[in-house]
């Protein structure tokens, strides 16, 4: 328990941080102090530590000094690149996948996904703990599409890809100030899981790579059908 509360706790901060990030209130070449973003959101300087390296790994945020690190200036239209990108890799694996069929162990690895996504949804609104739940589902959901390939090259692609702003799939922005129009972005989400699945299982490779592709949006542009901001429209793009 203590070692998925402290998950729990680095996910709260990373998910924190994006939406910060995304919004301008640290604004580009500003320096990020542990001591001050802990007592900002509450927490131990851990969390805010392991969450710094995550958000550097995923080109938020840029190491300066032995120690510190600044948050990173990016556009608009590097995110827009960098979402295109990822939309056009996973869609590829998706199409691969579907074509040359899809692995029993696999299969069940996205059911379990979907069923846990159902789970989540099923309720009709979300809560603040729903946020890390979905986040490790969406993770593993992706992982295993791109994973069951067997292409190192795509795999790579990928992971590069991913240490762009907002590139990465799991750096989806969940506003835990506006759960009620969030549920409605997730809920969009896990049907476009569902329909990339059917796809999948039938064996329909142009129609998974299209699904996918157009998955890869539900972060930059979806948010505003549900009077949410999308990561395009935030300050800090410049």
């Amino acid at each position: 328990m203590p070692e998925k509360s402290e998950k729990n706790g680095r996910l709260n901060v990373i998910a924190s941080l994006r939406k910060l990030i995304s919004e301008g209130v640290y604004a580009p070449g500003e320096r990020l102090k542990e001591l001050h973003v802990a007592e900002r959101l509450q927490v131990s300087r851990m969390p805010v530590r392991l969450a710094f390296r995550t958000l550097e790994q995923e080109g938020l945020l840029q190491k300066t000094g032995t120690r510190g690190y600044v948050v990173r200036q990016f556009s608009e239209e590097d995110v827009l690149c960098a979402v295109e990108v990822r939309g056009a890799l996973e869609g590829l694996a998706a199409r691969r996948l579907a074509e040359q069929g899809v692995p029993q162990e696999v299969e069940a690895q996205l059911r379990d996904c979907l069923s846990r996504g159902e789970a989540l949804l099923e309720k009709g609104y979300l809560v603040k703990a729903d946020i890390e739940l979905w986040a490790t589902l969406n993770q593993e959901f992706h992982r295993a599409i791109v994973g069951a390939t067997g292409s190192r090259v795509i795999h790579d692609a990928i992971a590069r890809n991913d240490h762009l702003p907002f590139a990465s799939a799991d750096s989806i922005i969940i506003d835990d100030a506006a759960l009620d129009r969030e549920y409605g972005k997730l809920r969009m989400a896990h049907a476009q899981h569902q329909l990339v699945f059917q796809a999948l299982s039938r064996g329909e490779g142009a129609r998974a790579e299209m699904l996918m592709r157009e998955h890869a949006y539900i972060g930059l542009r979806y948010g505003t059908l549900f009077g949410l901001g999308g990561v395009g429209q935030a300050p800090n793009a410049t």
